[in-house]
């Protein structure tokens, strides 16, 4: 199936691919591919998987990073712009946004300052880029080690057993192991604490360069209000389908979580990356044979994030496509359901750039908000009955499966409405705000003395981001719906899936917008009507 979808992409795009290789951008566009692959390679060495990728160091990777930056500017540099053909300049333009990415390179820059951590937080010197390197280095450093029972968990664990742990004392006791990274973030929630001065620098870069949250808007064609308002008829229509009383913030996960407690015996002999291959067979897409690398063992000093990136971009040499290759992270030791949907959802980034078939200018991520969207359209499968008849041998109840879903979407979605308020309002206290948010809607006991909203490392790292996975799940459920449309139900395997997104929506790389890509699959503007569907599900 792999074969027949790559067959067919190189057919639809071989001949605008040729034309491109005579323009006067192919020599920049070449080297925009060799700067790349380097600095894929000095992150998969720094990453601390491997001492050397393709029998070279880190050092060597590094010198290549600047020479090849160097090169590419310089070609750049000799480039007729206003002669540019159309297409040309749009490339151009592409090849610009992805570079913005990349800090300069340069042995001057890249020599500049001593590395900063975690310490480093009460500087009230730091700038708002270096704050957040700081800031995310505590999640890193205090987050990754974390005490509970006399032994050391990391954020992401401790995070996943609250979904387990039967005793309330318990759950409380690991809530209580996140308060020195909390207390880190936001000190005594005082005006001056790191995250603070964070946010109210992110709201003034905000000022001059736009949030993630107007991006996220525009991306999608709408305005920031219109996500707001969206995003609080989501969490109201789940409100009104989980009456009962409030729960403690240490509690909610476990209230959510039956789904995955009760398949738990179910996954006891599952080999999780096993399965989740065989999930991506079903739909078309055979990991195996995309050469996706895989780092998933835990390790020390490992990001506290799962990520997904590409490790060697794909492209044409001659008529022949030569494939992308992409890199899993993340810590995925045991088997249940809750780590299933997220090792999908990377992998959903896996098949997302393996699928890109264009010019050199264009082999770069969607919008960051399709990107994150696109790669829930299968993980949300696992939570479907069908789908755990299928590879479980078991089922759930669809209203117990899709409250494990939807509880952890609706954090998301309350992340991202706490963002957008405070990037509005940055003196806004984030204790007091975070806990009407989830009083309101998520139905937790207030707990304003804490700062337990800093659970994920994007509040940190990207003030802002979070609206790409709470807005996403509108694009996630509109793409899951006219997908069932056009080609039939694919929560139990369908043979059709990967061809078809193929070619609807991967396969443009950076070349088209969330916005262009959503109007063309849908034929109409976005709106939030699918994802409200799926959650009155849960009281049928």
């Amino acid at each position: 199936m792999i074969r027949c979808l790559l067959a067919a992409l190189l057919l639809v795009t071989s001949t605008g691919l040729q034309a491109a290789e005579s323009t006067p951008l192919a020599p920049v566009e070449a080297r925009f591919l060799e700067f790349l692959d380097a600095a894929n390679a000095v992150d998969y060495v720094n990453s601390g998987m491997v001492a050397e990728y393709e029998d070279h160091d880190l050092a060597y990777w590094e010198a290549a990073v600047r020479e090849r930056h160097a090169a590419l500017f310089a070609s750049i540099a000799q480039l007729d712009e206003p002669g540019l053909a159309p297409p040309d300049a749009a490339a151009l333009a592409a090849i610009r946004v992805t570079l913005d990415d990349y800090g300069d390179p340069s042995p001057a820059v890249a020599n500049a300052e001593a590395e900063l951590s975690c310490k480093d937080r009460d500087n009230t010197a730091l700038g708002y880029d270096d704050l957040r390197t700081v800031l995310s280095g505590c999640f890193r450093e205090i987050g990754n080690n974390l005490q509970f029972e006399g032994g050391t968990v990391d954020r992401g664990s401790a995070l996943g057993l609250l979904y387990d742990l039967e005793e309330p004392a318990r759950r409380k006791a690991l809530f209580d192991a996140f308060l020195p990274l909390w207390s880190a973030l936001n000190g005594n929630n005082e005006p001056a604490s790191p995250y603070r001065r964070l946010i109210k620098a992110a709201a003034a870069e905000a000022a001059s360069n736009g949030s993630g949250a107007e991006a996220a808007a525009r991306a999608i064609g709408v305005t920031v209000a219109d996500v707001e308002r969206w995003l609080v008829q989501i969490l109201g229509a789940w409100r009104d389908a989980n009456p009962g009383p409030l729960v403690e913030p240490w509690d909610y996960r476990y209230v959510q979580g039956e789904a995955n407690r009760r398949l738990a015996p179910a996954f006891a002999k599952v080999d999780m990356l096993a399965l989740d291959h065989r999930f991506y067979r079903d739909l078309g897409a055979d990991l195996d044979q995309l050469g996706v690398v895989y780092d998933i063992k835990d390790r020390p000093d490992k990001s506290p994030v799962a990520y997904t990136d590409f490790l060697k971009r794909g492209r044409y040499v001659g008529d022949a496509w030569q494939p992308t290759v992409a890199r899993v992270v993340g810590r995925y030791e045991g088997s249940d359901l809750a780590s299933l949907n997220e090792l999908v959802h990377e992998n959903g980034h896996a098949v997302h750039i393996s699928a890109i078939r264009n010019r050199p200018a264009f082999t770069d991520w969607t919008d960051t908000i399709f990107t994150e969207a696109f790669a829930d359209v299968p993980s949300w499968s696992v939570f479907e009955p069908v789908w755990q008849k299928e590879y479980l041998g078991t089922e759930l109840p669809v209203a117990v499966s899709l409250r494990g879903l939807y509880g952890s979407v609706m954090m998301d979605i309350a992340w991202s409405l706490f963002e957008i308020r405070l990037l509005r309002e940055p003196a806004t206290d984030p204790n007091a705000l975070w806990t009407v948010i989830t009083r309101e809607y998520l139905r937790i006991k207030p707990h304003p003395e804490v700062a337990w909203w800093a659970a994920r490392v994007q509040l940190a790292s990207r003030p802002g981001y979070m609206v790409n996975y709470g807005l996403g799940s509108v694009l996630t459920a509109e793409m899951r719906k006219r997908t069932v449309e056009v080609i039939g139900p694919f929560d139990a395997g369908n043979p059709k899936w990967y061809t078809w997104t193929g070619e609807q929506l991967l396969r443009y790389g950076s070349e088209k917008s969330a916005k262009t890509l959503m109007q063309e699959l849908l034929g109409r503007p976005l709106s939030p009507d699918a994802v409200l569907e799926q959650i009155r599900r849960i009281g049928e």
